[in-house]
């Protein structure tokens, strides 16, 4: 009982559950009636609803790619500012961040597949670190302008991420002293993204048009 009634447990939870709702495969489905893992990349992010609804209808693609991008980012930000205001502690709401991320990338309803976390990073990260994922995410849109590709693109910006978070927190995250979880969620992106930098390699990843 005690664990069904421990604050930081309750929390945890929830921040894995809901960030592992698939919303970029249910939108595509329910929608769209397509099954976006068995098309394109099979990534249930927003780039691959984009590109795989694009040959069917631009404007319907248009409209999931963007209500995935959002979904995917609030998800994991609601649960962190439900315990920010329930004063959870810095170390919580980092916990929280991370395991987000990791539910969105290893979600329980699809077996523990999911998506690459880009935009479930960004927006706990946007919460967190608000300035470091700001830089970031100018990193990404001047990337994503000139290079046209979406996973390298979002390996530059969490690059960029790193590197304003230690120049400007030198001494570490305030509140927690060291940049551990930064590191958990990009070294999780990153490994998400290891099939997209494969493709880069033989030249076989797609630009986003």
């Amino acid at each position: 009982m005690e664990l069904l009634t421990n604050f930081n447990i309750l929390f945890y939870l929830a921040a894995y559950l809901i960030a592992g709702i698939p919303f970029g495969y249910l939108l595509a489905k329910l929608v769209a009636g397509v099954d976006i893992k068995q098309e394109g990349s099979g990534n249930i992010g927003a780039t691959n609803v984009l590109r795989v609804l694009k040959e069917r209808d631009p404007s319907l693609a248009k409209k999931l790619g963007a209500a995935t991008l959002f979904l995917d980012a609030i998800k994991g930000v609601v649960v962190i500012l439900i315990a920010k205001m329930m004063g959870a502690e810095p170390s919580t709401l980092w916990t929280l961040a991370v395991l987000a991320v990791w539910g969105h990338c290893f979600s329980i309803f699809l077996n523990f597949e999911g998506g690459k976390g880009i935009a479930t990073g960004f927006g706990v990260l946007l919460v967190m670190l608000p300035i470091p994922t700001l830089i970031a995410l100018v990193s990404w849109a001047v990337a994503a302008k000139t290079i046209k590709i979406s996973s390298l693109s979002s390996l530059i910006a969490l690059a960029a991420l790193l590197i304003a978070s230690y120049i400007i927190y030198p001494s570490g995250i305030p509140g927690i002293g060291t940049h551990a979880p930064v590191w958990i969620i990009a070294i999780t992106v990153f490994y998400k993204h290891i099939p997209n930098l494969v493709r880069l390699v033989k030249k076989e990843e797609a630009p986003v048009a």
